[in-house]
């Protein structure tokens, strides 16, 4: 019995050993293990940002008057815009939101303090660039806040009611927050899904994997030493990239290290299986990488970490639950942000176990039927 255990460690260890080797013996393979990983982590900490700073605007100030001043001086201390322009006719507004120098124009009539001053109603025009809704929503909302402060502090009377408001979990609003967690989840399956799909594409091409398949060794042992070098890959990245997320952007880890693993495990678990399929059913590396795209653009448009899943059609909503993508961005969001334990989110370990399962017993299928 022990014999028998000894040996299959040894078989185990023997293709693990040649599937690093020939990870780490590829120049190109060594690049895309760590460098996209690095890029792409300090990209999207900086590049993908939602939050309103110091958005260009213009202003046209026909009023010339002490509250109109006032007004401007209080859109630009928020630190949300930044006057860019200060126009003399409304002409010349098109000119600069359709060169994009500006996202938004405000416009105050000549007779503002005028009408303020008799307590009339003193309309005040904001012109958003919709091309960007995300930005538009954005000022729109500011622009409504500064005005509705400004009316309640010219009239000197509170409001009944006082609006408290708290954001949990990311109580700035900053977008990093969002997508570091998500891109750590995002980057390793990729990449998993990658070196895995090439693992026995790879072979095919060399003529190797016929050898592989007649040799003593079972099928599941093969399968094991095709899955764990990926893995250790992915679990990798994910750390590289848990250590820029929090130690150079600071986003704050909620929960246990010992969960996040637990569930990253699982998470490429089910991505390695799926490549493993894709490989196994693909005679070179080119149809491989083929696959690899056609099949990773949706699931992660799929997957939330763009757009939330509740703003999807109802159809794709329901889509979604055979995207593991989904569950493992999900995993490793509510680990990193709110600090769940793994035991409150089975309902997205489940579909990654299945999925993991599944896949591999195919996978195993299709390496001795599918040559």
């Amino acid at each position: 019995m022990m014999e028998g255990i000894q040996l299959y460690l040894e078989q185990l260890a023997v293709i693990c050993r040649k599937e690093i080797l020939a990870i780490w013996q590829d120049k190109a393979t060594r690049l895309i293990i760590v460098v996209p990983c690095i890029i792409l982590g300090f990209l999207f900490g900086y590049a993908a940002n939602y939050n309103l700073e110091k958005a260009p605007y213009a202003v046209i100030d026909l009023s010339h008057s002490k509250e109109s001043a006032e007004l401007i001086s209080r859109i630009d201390g928020t630190g949300f815009f930044q006057r860019a322009v200060t126009l003399q006719n409304a002409e010349e507004i098109s000119d600069y939101i359709n060169r994009g120098e500006v996202v938004m124009a405000v416009s105050i009539p000549p007779d503002f303090s005028r009408r303020l001053n008799h307590a009339q109603e003193a309309p005040v025009q904001v012109i958003a660039d919709g091309r960007n809704t995300v930005i538009a929503g954005q000022v729109i909302g500011h622009m409504g806040q500064i005005i509705s402060r400004y009316n309640q502090e010219r009239s000197g009377s509170k409001s009944p009611v006082a609006l408290e408001m708290r954001t949990w979990f990311n109580p700035n609003q900053i977008t990093r927050w969002f997508f570091l967690p998500g891109i750590i989840g995002l980057l390793s399956f990729s990449q998993v899904f990658l070196l895995s799909g090439l693992s026995v594409a790879r072979e095919r091409e060399e003529g190797t994997f016929e050898q592989i398949l007649v040799a003593p060794i079972s099928e599941p042992i093969i399968l094991i030493g095709k899955a764990v070098p990926p893995m250790i890959v992915g679990i990798i990245q994910c750390t590289i990239l848990l250590f820029i997320s929090l130690f150079w952007f600071k986003v704050p880890f909620a929960g246990s290290f010992l969960d996040f693993y637990a569930a990253v495990f699982f998470y490429v678990l089910s991505s390695t299986g799926i490549g493993l399929c894709v490989s196994a059913i693909s005679k070179n590396m080119q149809q491989v990488l083929v696959y690899v795209i056609v099949m990773m653009v949706p699931m992660a448009l799929l997957s939330g970490i763009i757009t939330p899943i509740q703003n999807m059609p109802v159809f794709l909503q329901t889509v979604t639950y055979i995207d593991p993508l989904r569950f493992g961005l999900e995993l490793i969001r509510r680990i990193y942000l709110e600090g769940l334990p793994l035991t409150s989110l089975s309902w997205n370990l489940l579909p990654l176990t299945v999925v993991a399962i599944v896949t591999l017993i195919l996978a195993g299928y299709l390496f001795r039927h599918h040559t």
